[in-house]
This record gives structure tokens, C-alpha cells and sequence, in this order.
């Protein structure tokens, strides 16, 4: 089990690459989806591309660790601090430009429609690069952490609230989710709407639960990895034109999603890690 927090770290950090590529491309800023640019404030170009630079380059430090992990490399304490600095300044990026700003916009919406959904995806960001530098604290001499992973809890809880909030809207707008669902998967929308309605609903609730704290977590982060190759990547590739942003946007943001719930599959609720060996956070 220990193995797939690598593996979560590492979707992470191609999520934050491509979409530093992405800000390049588009001239937007792209994790959290943030609102739309002041107009009457100057330099969104250069903020997008320096903040694009700043994803590219903290998502290939902590890219970097994956073969670090999985070997449990003993160079990776002295290693870690660098991305672990990274994801710590990614998700203050994110929190700053995205999640605080889409506050407001979600009070307003009365129909619990999209900029709920905004809101959830840059909490879920911005707590998941918590989590992964949670998942880099340096260990000691002894071996073992010498903190408590607070930043995974809190990035957990910040992923559990994305997804319990997704899975209550698939009840809200289900004639929009039925049209999210392929039309080769047998059983019919509805049937899936609901369903996948339910195991957002309990996967971010189970994460939070320790009992159920590991387990629920392996099991969103497969949903959602699932999500990722049956039904973004097809809807990507066959988007129009003036639908393609939005669509590769979602692909890295389903990836991340996924990685994240790996990363914090770690450790359950309120448990001590710093008292467990390093083996048990790697």
C-alpha cells in the first residue's frame, strides 16, 4: 500500500506541469480555475506566465522524488526539502489566486451550480499540495518522521469536502451529469450519476472516518484515476475546438484529483505518524 504514495505524488506533479504548459498556452491562470482576470488590472500575461513557470518547475521537483520513493532512497532526507518547498508554494499559489477568490463568488450562488464546483476543485488543490508536502517531511536520523503529518489531515479533509460536495450536486443537476457519462457504459446515465453520486459522497466522508480511512482513499483515488482514462482523456481528444481548453484542463484535473486521494491514503485520522517508521509515509 505504501508503494502508491509515489505514485500519487507523482500524478500530482504531472498535473502541476501541464498546467503551467497550459498557462502558457491559454494566458490564464489554470489550477482552481480562478475567476477571470480584474479588468483593470494590468499584467495578466505576465502573471500567468511566470505563475506557469512556477507549476512547471515545482511540478518537476516533485515529480523528481517518485523513483526516490519507490526505492526508499535513504538520499531523499536530504532531498525532500526542496519539493517539499515546492508543493508548499504551489498550493499557496493556488489558495491565494483560486480558492480565496472563488469564495465570494460560491455565497452567491444559490443554486449550488458551478462556482461551488470551482470553489471544491481549488480547496482540493490547495489542501493536496499540503498533503504532498506533508508526504515529504524530512525524517530524522531514527528514521522517522519528526513531525505529525498535519498537512496530509488537513489535505484529506480538504479533498473529503471537494468530493462530498461533487457527489451532492450529481443529485442537484443530474440531467447535466447524465450527459457526462459515455454512451457505451451499460446500465444507463442515471443509474451512473447515481452512482458515482454516492461513492463521492462516501469515499469523502470514509477518507475522514478512521476506520474506513485508508481504504476510502485508495478507493476514490482508483474511481477517479478510472474517470481519468474512460472519460476525460475521450472527451478531450474529441472536443471541439472552442471546447478543447476546458476539456485537457479537466484531464490533469481528474489526475490530480487521483493523486492526491493516493497521497493521502498515508496515514488515518488523528493517528500519530511520527511514532511509525519512514517506510509507513513513503
Amino acid at each position: 500500500m505504501s508503494n502508491v504514495v509515489p505514485v500519487g505524488r507523482a500524478f500530482f506533479g504531472v498535473a502541476l506541469i501541464a498546467w503551467g504548459v497550459q498557462q502558457f498556452l491559454f494566458g490564464d491562470f489554470v489550477p482552481g480555475r480562478a475567476p477571470a482576470w480584474p479588468a483593470s488590472l494590468p499584467g495578466k500575461l505576465f502573471w500567468a506566465y511566470v505563475s506557469g513557470a512556477v507549476f512547471i518547475a515545482s511540478g518537476a521537483a516533485i515529480l523528481s522524488t517518485y523513483a526516490q520513493g519507490l526505492r526508499r532512497d535513504p538520499g531523499f532526507t536530504r532531498l525532500s526539502r526542496t519539493p517539499r518547498l515546492a508543493a508548499l508554494l504551489a498550493g499557496s499559489l493556488i489558495m491565494v489566486w483560486a480558492l480565496l477568490r472563488h469564495i465570494p463568488l460560491a455565497l452567491a450562488d444559490t443554486n449550488f451550480g458551478g462556482a461551488w464546483t470551482a470553489l471544491g476543485k481549488a480547496l482540493a488543490f490547495t489542501g493536496g499540495a499540503l498533503a504532498i508536502a506533508g508526504s515529504l517531511t524530512p525524517r530524522g536520523a531514527s528514521g522517522v518522521s519528526r513531525h505529525p503529518d498535519w498537512l496530509i489531515h488537513i489535505g484529506r479533509a480538504c479533498l473529503g469536502i471537494f468530493m462530498i460536495n461533487s457527489g451532492i450536486q450529481h443529485f442537484i443537476w443530474t440531467d447535466f451529469v447524465d450527459t457526462l457519462v459515455p454512451t457505451w457504459v451499460p446500465g444507463g446515465a442515471r443509474f451512473w450519476t447515481y452512482f458515482a453520486g454516492v461513492a463521492l459522497i462516501a469515499g469523502g466522508a470514509g477518507m475522514n472516518f478512521r476506520p474506513t480511512a485508508r481504504l476510502a482513499a485508495l478507493l476514490s483515488g482508483g474511481m477517479v484515476f478510472t474517470w481519468f482514462v474512460i472519460l476525460h482523456i475521450p472527451r478531450a481528444l474529441a472536443a471541439a475546438p472552442d471546447n478543447g481548453r476546458n476539456e485537457w484542463i479537466a484531464v490533469f484535473e481528474a489526475l490530480a484529483v487521483s493523486g492526491i486521494a493516493l497521497v493521502v491514503s498515508t496515514a488515518s485520522p488523528r493517528e500519530h505518524p511520527a511514532s511509525k517508521p519512514a517506510e509507513s509515509v513513503l
